[in-house]
């Protein structure tokens, strides 16, 4: 950005999400956006749902359990950001999916509308992502 508005360019920083992924020990942990604490200064009412999805179809062999945790906000529906904890790639790749999503500000629900890859051995019909945005839409429908 500095360097393209340097050669005359006209590039403005939209901000960054914090995105953020690490392996340890065979565990992987990946974040992107806020939390509630982070939220509600900002001027969001947030609301965080956990969930645990599958990290590929569970009827292939080898499937593991993703933790994740969805934070969206009431009154617009908002995606706000994600925390996942999962023993393969599978929390980093949703992770960047939900920092994209953010980017352009999409809803939870409309997270449903993306058309992600699948195969059994590595994902399930509906993504990591999508499944547990699809948690949070349930659990918040009587605050919307």
């Amino acid at each position: 950005m500095v360097g393209e508005n340097a050669l005359g360019g006209d590039r403005s920083f939209l901000g960054s999400l914090g995105t953020q992924v690490v392996k340890a020990f065979g565990i992987v942990a990946a974040r992107t956006g806020i939390r509630d604490h982070e939220a509600i200064p900002a001027g969001y009412e947030p609301c965080t749902v956990a969930s645990t999805v599958d990290d590929h179809e569970a009827s292939y062999p080898g499937s593991s359990a993703v933790h994740a945790r969805t934070t969206g906000d009431l009154p617009a529906g908002r995606l706000l950001g994600v925390q996942m904890l999962g023993t393969i790639q599978a929390p980093s790749t949703s992770t960047s999916t939900a920092s994209t999503a953010m980017h352009t500000a999409l809803g939870c629900d409309q997270l449903n509308d993306l058309d992600l890859s699948y195969t059994p051995p590595l994902g399930s019909p509906w993504d990591i992502l999508q499944t547990a945005a699809q948690r949070w839409n349930t659990d918040t429908r009587q605050h919307l």
